[in-house]
C-alpha cells in the first residue's frame, strides 16, 4: 500500500512541477523555476521507490498517463489553453491505454502465481 502512496506522490509532484514550469514561463518570478526543479526531482525519487513493488510498466504508465491527463485539464482551466476534439480523443485513448496496461499486468501476475503453486 505504501508503494501506491509513493506513486501517487510522484504523480502529484510531476503535475506540480510541470504546471509550475508553465507558471514560471508566464510570470516574472524565479519561484516557479525553483518549484519546478524541486518537484520534478521529488517526482523521480518517489517513482524510484514505488517501482520497488509496483511493476515498472504499470507505474510508469500511471505516472506519465495520469500526469498528462491532469496537466492537460489544468492547462485548459488555469492557462486558458484550448481543448480540441482531437485532444479530447487523445485523452480518452490515453485513459483506455492505462486501464489496459493495468488490467493486463494484473492477469499476468495471477498466471505466474498459479505456475509457482503447481
Amino acid at each position: 500500500m505504501i508503494y501506491w502512496i509513493l506513486l501517487a506522490l510522484a504523480i502529484v509532484a510531476e503535475i506540480t512541477g510541470t504546471l509550475s514550469m508553465k507558471w514560471a514561463s508566464i510570470s516574472d518570478s524565479h519561484t516557479g523555476f525553483i518549484l519546478m526543479l524541486v518537484m520534478i526531482a521529488l517526482s523521480y525519487i518517489f517513482l524510484s521507490f514505488a517501482v520497488k513493488k509496483i511493476a515498472l510498466g504499470v507505474a510508469y504508465a500511471l505516472w506519465e498517463g495520469v500526469g498528462i491527463f491532469i496537466i492537460t485539464l489544468c492547462s485548459v482551466f488555469l492557462f486558458d489553453e484550448p481543448l480540441s476534439t482531437l485532444k479530447a480523443a487523445g485523452l480518452a485513448t490515453l485513459v483506455l491505454g492505462i486501464v489496459l496496461i493495468k488490467s493486463g499486468t494484473r492477469k499476468a501476475v495471477r498466471q505466474e502465481r498459479n505456475h509457482a503453486a503447481v
